[in-house]
């Protein structure tokens, strides 16, 4: 594994059982990224994309296969560090943003640093100069049904990045967009790739996929090309 590189998945496997019948969602991923990296996963629906940031983001586990990420092998934490680790390390955007609709813009954001421990005072310096950051200086107290789609998907961004993360996960983040406010929000994600993030993206579409500098493609669970670091 190159000193480099952020995480390294090998031979992953992820299995459900419905009905009684396993039904094989991954099948054998190998996948590596380097610090850094700005990556999109692009697969239709169904294609297990949504089932692969679950794993990488420790949401869930595989079934089978070696998944190291900083140098450590996932499957030898525990919950309390899992726990940490997503707290500290990954920041999650999902599609719908998921904001709480009775907190405004700026305790939406700090949500992430209450269960991180930080106190009221810090967590709201943090907050607010989060939401500067993305251009909501002035939408700070608005409650979320105040917001246009655009502008709760910028909180959403900045919720996930108060902590710091190293690690950005984003799972269709402009499907709910309208095409000008998407490129809008694409073009944040390339800011903060720039500042050294490593940005992951997950989509189904291409013209977002390709703002990426590297786009891997997955169909019914399987990796078909771009999995290697050096594909990059």
């Amino acid at each position: 594994m190159q000193t480099n590189t952020f995480f390294e998945m090998t031979g992953i496997h992820k299995d459900y059982i419905m009905g009684g019948e396993p039904v094989h969602v991954l099948k054998n991923i190998c996948l590596s990224i380097r610090e850094g990296e700005y990556l999109s996963v692009l697969g239709p629906s169904g294609s297990g994309k949504s089932t692969l940031m679950n794993l990488i983001g420790c949401l869930d586990t595989p079934t089978a296969g070696e998944y190291i990420l900083h140098g450590r092998k996932v499957d030898e934490m525990d919950e309390t560090e899992l726990a940490r680790l997503r707290n500290r390390e990954i920041g999650f955007i999902f599609q719908n943003s998921q904001l709480l609709n009775r907190l405004t813009a700026r305790k939406n954001v700090e949500l992430p640093l209450i269960y991180a421990g930080i106190l009221p005072k810090e967590r709201r310096r943090r907050a607010e100069a989060m939401l500067e950051r993305v251009g909501l200086k002035d939408r700070m107290d608005h409650l979320p049904t105040q917001l246009s789609g655009g502008q709760q998907q910028r909180v959403a961004i900045a919720r996930a990045m108060v902590g710091n993360p190293s690690l950005l996960l984003a799972d269709e983040p402009t499907g709910a967009l309208d095409q000008k406010t998407g490129a809008q929000i694409m073009e944040l994600f390339g800011e903060l790739n720039r500042e050294n993030r490593t940005v992951i993206m997950i989509t189904h579409d291409m013209k977002i996929a390709a703002h990426a500098k590297r786009v891997i493609r997955i169909i019914d669970g399987e990796i078909l090309e771009g999995g290697g670091a050096d594909d990059a």
